[in-house]
């Protein structure tokens, strides 16, 4: 259905589960939309997703019906939304695919939400890819259909990327462009409009998933790369990490460092300052840690991350030892059992 309908304010549900999710339901509450029910992804599942809020909680707040879910496109989850009789279904902030069945609940469709300019940058980690790739994004909000992230597009806000962005800053601005986006879109959908602008398909590309291992810091790679995995794997994401002395090192900050007439081996600990953290030797230039956070600090002199052969080397000497000792013990018991 395209154009004008018959004017009536559409009742909407809403799904989600981050700080985009949040935003909706405040720009929801603000132009008075008609939200008859709000489903938010559970505290058990949330602790695994990144800049997780609370939606059911907070729909409860402002005495709107909600329901916490696991999996949304579970039988009682579809029931629900039946029940609650919706024109729209907006999922925003949930990374779970929706399926047929419950896409086809709602009278008129279902409403996603994607932070680049589709049809550029469909798919997985949107916001780790904006932040890799120092690309400008936008606020889009679209018609969900079968395929992701393919349907007609309702309302789009651009944002700019600063290159030098880290993803709580990519979050910000696309915070402010979600605001935009709904402030010019949800008056004229109170109004009855309903006009969605097909995706140039000829223009789609595609990124894929990212996952806590995406963030290893690899200290053979220049600086350059070194400061991109930070930025890209920093909060609300787990974090790029290392190793010192056997244990997890969160890096959450660093910076490049261009005027030192120093160099080391890499992943070599060069010097630490209090203002600008610890100096480190990549492949190709050097770069201070500026905000860390693991059990023991690095000292000067140490080495970041795992020398492969002789971690090896030691794994092979210890099995070795272990193996004699087992042959000892064997024997041991053998000789026991014979006298």
């Amino acid at each position: 259905m395209k154009g004008h309908t018959n004017g009536r304010a559409p009742r909407i549900v809403l799904a989600g589960a981050v700080n985009s999710s949040r935003l909706t339901f405040e720009a929801l509450q603000r132009h008075q939309a008609s939200l008859v029910g709000v489903l938010g992804l559970s505290p058990q599942r949330g602790h695994r997703v990144s800049g997780y809020v609370d939606l059911a909680e907070m729909a409860r707040a402002e005495g709107v019906a909600s329901a916490s879910f696991e999996n949304i496109n579970d039988e009682w989850v579809m029931q629900r939304v039946a029940d609650w009789d919706p024109d729209l279904l907006m999922v925003v902030g949930l990374s779970q695919m929706v399926h047929p069945g419950l896409l086809n609940v709602p009278r008129r469709g279902c409403v996603g939400y994607h932070p680049t300019a589709l049809p550029r940058g469909r798919g997985r980690a949107p916001i780790a890819w904006l932040t890799h790739d120092g690309s400008d994004g936008a606020a889009t909000f679209f018609v969900m259909t079968a395929e992701a992230d393919a349907g007609g597009i309702l309302v789009q806000e651009p944002f700019v990327v600063p290159g030098d962005a880290y993803a709580a800053d990519v979050v910000a601005v696309q915070s402010t462009a979600i605001t935009q986006a709904l402030d010019r879109w949800l008056p004229r959908l109170m109004e009855g409009w309903w006009d969605p602008m097909p995706q140039d398909e000829t223009r789609a590309t595609w990124n894929g998933r990212r996952g806590p291992a995406d963030g290893w810091i690899d200290w053979s790679r220049p600086a350059v790369d070194i400061l991109r995995t930070v930025r890209t794997a920093s909060k609300p994401h787990p974090g790029a990490y290392t190793y010192s002395g056997g244990q997890k090192l969160t890096v959450w900050r660093a910076e490049l460092e261009t005027d030192w007439p120093i160099r080391g081996s890499v992943g070599r600990v060069l010097a630490e300052e209090s203002d600008r953290g610890l100096l480190i030797q990549a492949g190709d230039g050097l770069i201070w840690l500026t905000e860390i956070e693991g059990v023991n600090r690095p000292r000067v002199g140490s080495r970041l991350g795992f020398a492969v052969e002789t971690e090896l080397a030691n794994l092979a000497g210890r099995m070795a030892a272990m193996e004699k000792r087992l042959e000892e013990l064997t024997g041991d018991r053998s000789g026991h059992r014979a006298a």
